[in-house]
Order: C-alpha cells, then sequence, then structure tokens
C-alpha cells in the first residue's frame, strides 16, 4: 500500500461482510485504531465500534464457507475470502478476554491488502514480546501451575507468535540460580507462572544478575543500583488467600487490577510496561532481601513465623496464625529512624490512588532520568534530617504498593504509589485489643484505616530500625527477658509471657535480623502491565454487543 510523506499510512475504508451483511470498515493508523460501522439509516444501525491497534492480539487468513439465500432460493456464490482479528476485549472487575472478529469479501486482492496492513501495524508494536523465557513452579496453586500455562497462556503466546523456552523449577531458588546462568539479554522478558513467592525469585535473580554483571556490590546499602530493563510477566497460579501476603497475588491486584492468568498472559503479549519500586533490605552492611510489597514487623511478622510451623494445615493456617496473634496481642519496643520522601508530591493519606498513567509516578520517571543523566549510577546522598521515632509498636509497615487483595480492595496503604521511589511507613503504637480490631476491619472497608490516634504514616525513601533489644548492649538477655517479663505482666496481666523480638515478613518470607536498613530504589524493575484502568467508559472502551448478535 502507498504511504504518505513521512512513512503514514492513508487511511484504509472498504465495504467488507461482517456477519449476515456489509459493514464499512476503516483502518486508521493516525488516531491508531481499526474501527467498523453499520452504515444502514440511523434507524436500523448497530453499535459503532472500534479496537486500538496497540491492542490486536493477531491477524489470520481465515477459510469462509457461506451459503447465501435470495428469495427463497439458493444462489451459487463466488468463492469467499476472510480474514480473522484478534484483538483484546475488557470485561467486569479489569478482566481481559481474547475476542476475534472475521470480515469477509469477494476480492482476493482487497482481503490480502487488509491482511498485509494489519500484520504490518502489529509489526511496528516494538513493545511487544518475540522471545520470552517462562519459569514455572509446578507445585503452585495446588499444583495447577503447569496446567494452568498449558491450558490457558501458551494457546494465546502461539497466537501472538511468541517463542517461549519454558524451565519448570525443580526446587526453591531453581529459577533465581538459573537466571545468573542463561543469556538474558537474548529474551524480551522473563515470566513466572506462580504466586508472589515465584515472582519474589525471579525478581531477585534478574536484579542480582544485572548487579553482578554492572559490578555493583549489592551488599552496599548506599550503591546505586542498575535498572532491570528486562521485563517480567507475572501469570498468576496461586491459591487467593488473605493471610500471608505471599499468597494473595498483590502484585497483581495493584498493577493489573485482577488476578487473572489470561488477564495477565493478554498484558504480556501487547507489550504492557509498568515500573515498579523496589526496597532493598540489609543488616550490617549485608544484603538480605529485596521487597516490592510488605516489609510487616510485629503482627504481619509474626503471623509468618507462627503459620511457617503449621503447614500440614494448608491454607488455613493464615486464618488459625492471625486468630491466635490477634489474642497474643505481642507489642515491641525500638527507635525507627527514616528520612521523609520530599523528592515526590502527595501523601499517603490524600485520595490519590495510582492509576494507569499517573501522572505522579509519570514525574518521578522524569525526575529519575535526569539524575541518571546528571550524575550517572553514583548516587547523591542528600543532607536532609534523619527523624527519629521510639515507642512500643504493635506493628510496623512498610510498602511499596497498595498491598490490595481480594479480602483488602483498598490494601494496607491505599494511596501508596507503585513508581515514585518511596514507601509508605505505617506505625501501630500500642492500643488495645479491640482499638487493634478496629484499625484491621478498616483494610476491608472504604473508611479511613490511618484515622485512628494510635496510627502513623509516612512516605518516606529509607528507613531504619532497630528493636530494644539491640539497643541495650550493656545487659545481657536473660536480664533483659526478667525486666520485660515483670513489665509486660504489668501491662497486660491477662498473659504470662512477651516475645522480646517480633520477625520481618518481607514479602511473605521471614527475616531473621530484627535490625534492618531499607532503602527504596526509584523503578528498579519493570513488569508487563499498565497499572489498574479506570472503571469509566471512555473511548478506549468500545462495545460489542452488536457484533455478537449478529454472529
Amino acid at each position: 500500500m502507498e504511504r504518505l510523506p513521512g512513512g503514514r499510512r492513508p487511511r484504509l475504508v472498504s465495504s467488507l461482510g461482517l456477519g449476515r451483511r456489509s459493514w464499512e470498515v476503516t483502518l486508521d493508523e493516525e488516531r491508531g485504531r481499526l474501527a467498523w460501522r453499520d452504515p444502514r439509516p440511523p434507524r436500523r444501525a448497530g453499535e459503532n465500534c472500534f479496537v486500538p491497534i496497540s491492542e490486536i492480539i493477531a491477524v489470520e487468513e481465515t477459510e469462509f464457507n457461506k451459503k447465501q439465500r435470495n428469495i427463497g432460493r439458493w444462489q451459487k456464490m463466488e468463492k469467499l475470502h476472510a480474514f480473522t482479528v484478534y484483538y483484546v476485549k475488557r470485561a467486569r472487575n479489569h478482566r481481559w478476554r481474547c475476542s476475534d472478529v472475521t470480515f469477509w469479501c469477494v476480492d482476493e486482492h482487497l482481503c490480502n491488502q487488509w491482511t498485509q496492513a494489519l500484520k504490518e501495524l502489529l509489526e511496528m508494536q516494538k513493545s511487544r514480546p518475540k522471545q520470552l523465557l517462562v519459569y514455572i513452579n509446578p507445585y503452585g496453586g495446588k499444583r495447577q501451575g503447569k496446567r494452568i500455562y498449558e491450558q490457558k497462556v501458551a494457546p494465546l503466546f502461539n497466537l501472538a507468535s511468541i517463542s517461549t523456552d519454558v524451565v519448570i523449577t525443580e526446587h526453591a531458588n531453581h529459577a533465581k540460580d538459573n537466571l545468573f546462568e542463561v543469556n538474558i539479554y537474548k529474551y524480551d522478558g522473563v515470566v513466572c507462572v506462580g504466586g508472589d513467592g515465584m515472582f519474589s525469585e525471579v525478581m531477585h535473580g534478574l536484579i542480582g544478575r544485572m548487579q553482578k554483571d554492572s559490578g555493583i556490590d549489592q551488599n552496599n546499602p548506599k550503591a546505586s543500583l542498575v535498572q532491570c530493563n528486562i521485563r517480567i510477566g507475572i501469570i498468576p497460579a496461586g491459591i487467593l488467600h488473605q493471610g500471608c501476603k505471599g499468597s494473595t497475588d498483590c502484585i497483581c491486584y495493584s498493577t493489573v487490577g485482577i488476578s487473572d492468568p489470561v488477564t495477565s498472559a493478554l498484558h504480556i503479549i501487547i507489550g504492557d510496561c509498568q515500573p515498579l519500586d523496589v526496597s532493598s533490605v540489609h543488616h550490617n552492611n549485608t544484603f538480605l532481601k529485596y521487597s516490592v510489597s510488605l516489609l510487616g514487623y510485629g503482627f504481619y511478622g509474626d503471623i509468618l513465623k507462627d503459620s511457617e510451623k503449621k503447614r500440614w494445615m494448608g491454607p488455613m493456617r493464615y486464618d488459625y496464625s492471625g486468630f491466635k496473634t490477634f489474642l497474643s496481642h505481642h507489642y515491641y519496643e525500638g527507635t525507627i529512624a527514616y528520612q521523609p520522601a520530599k523528592h515526590t508530591h502527595g501523601s499517603p493519606r490524600d485520595k490519590e490512588s495510582c492509576r494507569m498513567g499517573c501522572y505522579i509516578c509519570k514525574k518521578s520517571e522524569k525526575q529519575l532520568a535526569e539524575q541518571t543523566k546528571k550524575h550517572g549510577l553514583k548516587h547523591e546522598e542528600g543532607e536532609e534530617e534523619w527523624k527519629v521515632i521510639k515507642g512500643k509498636f504493635l506493628a510496623i509497615n512498610a510498602v511499596n504498593m497498595s498491598c490490595a487483595c481480594p479480602r483488602s480492595p483498598k490494601g494496607l496503604s491505599p494511596a501508596a504509589h507503585l513508581a515514585d521511589g518511596s514507601a509508605d511507613l505505617i506505625l501501630v503504637r500500642k492500643c488495645s485489643r479491640f482499638d487493634f480490631l478496629r484499625y484491621l476491619v478498616r483494610h476491608t472497608n472504604q473508611d479511613d484505616q490511618f484515622d485512628f490516634p494510635f496510627v502513623d504514616v509516612y512516605r518516606v525513601k529509607c528507613f531504619q530500625f532497630t528493636s530494644k533489644l539491640s539497643e541495650d548492649n550493656e545487659s545481657n538477655v536473660m536480664d533483659i527477658g526478667k525486666k520485660r517479663f515483670g513489665q509486660f505482666c504489668r501491662d497486660h496481666p491477662v498473659c504470662c509471657c512477651n516475645i522480646v523480638n517480633s520477625t520481618w515478613n518481607c514479602d511473605g518470607e521471614t527475616l531473621d535480623s530484627s535490625a534492618i536498613e531499607v532503602r527504596v530504589h526509584c523503578q528498579l524493575v519493570k513488569l508487563f502491565a499498565r497499572g489498574i484502568e479506570e472503571n469509566s467508559k471512555d473511548e478506549a472502551s468500545y462495545s460489542q454487543s452488536s457484533i455478537e448478535q449478529l454472529l
């Protein structure tokens, strides 16, 4: 097809068969969409429909055998030529599905012209992956990970002409270790099939490999880490449950809006890209873990530690451990030091939820690009003052995202942003069981969960925590235990003991060290996602009801 100056393609408009009649079909490259409308009078016209070119999955030539009846007699028709367009169709609750529409005509040249034009436009979508490395956890989601991939995901990848190298993991950290050995640079992305734990393993392997190849020491808590430009895709195959953050698929809920393997596969196919902040966790200049969702000390740490001892209970262990931890009502003394995130806009108390095209994250992306251009990989330490808080806490939570999940639709911090280079630090001070229950219930409804006198929340770029036990270096452990035993019994006469230290819950995995240093790395990794779309019907939400009535 001839092109206009500048490489633009003129609008391609044809009358093509759709169902039982002809429709006017338009391929508008300038507006970036394929549209079709019923040319009949308005009183009989169906709805006008369109699909963005960026959301077309594939175009295929189709065998089309059709008999037409005219005035009661069968009429012999010329051979019909057809092509089918596979595209993304939106359903409820952010769910995506693969739909298709078939157009036909009697002119073979016209049919080939349409097919060639559409395929050329798909080839121009440079963000789409061509080759993927896929890791499947065969034990995730009641051992359904392999079946979910083969039945729901692999056919879509084949339809989109995406080649894959599939690795079935055989043991813990298999994917992480493998990423240090394979040639990752020949892939356009790495896909993990499993839950948040499987994603964490792939993320650690990918980040670690990039730092190793760049000569960055991960044990240095102040090191500027190299960004990972190889995107990560998540195909959820875990059990949906609230008790532990490692089993809620909260990363999918916070970046896509739903935990659904087909929806996630379609985001991968069309090449979506969502930057994501990552927090590094260190202890005494030793690297421990990376975190993208929850770092929890106290309540969530105790739940995870107790549930690990009861794996034989299955998913019920989370509810059991959560109820047991709530009744124990342990509090922990310590010191929090943090640097406020003055570089980013907004606050944890505002109503600005992070959504697709978030202007706060976009502004942080520009700031990061300017900083990298000016200083390179060298990290410039600011002279900002550290703020210090001492106290007794029931829970200390730091989140890089909302941590939304089915039982907590708004998450632990509804206004947290995915890629603004900050974390929301939530401090729940010692309070009564009833007040703490009120706070937990707020996670499940629309009320402001920070509107309590015993809850403080700060937007930070780094923080340190030291437990009371670590501070009392001059006393031995037994003396500290005796002192705290007496104090605890006076404060809580219904209990007879207390735990000196809690455990950190790092994205569903325990950390043995209570004293940690945490730093947020802005947009360190990228996902095959686009952020949660608004539910409002706009130009990007097209109607398909009339087409379904015709076919």
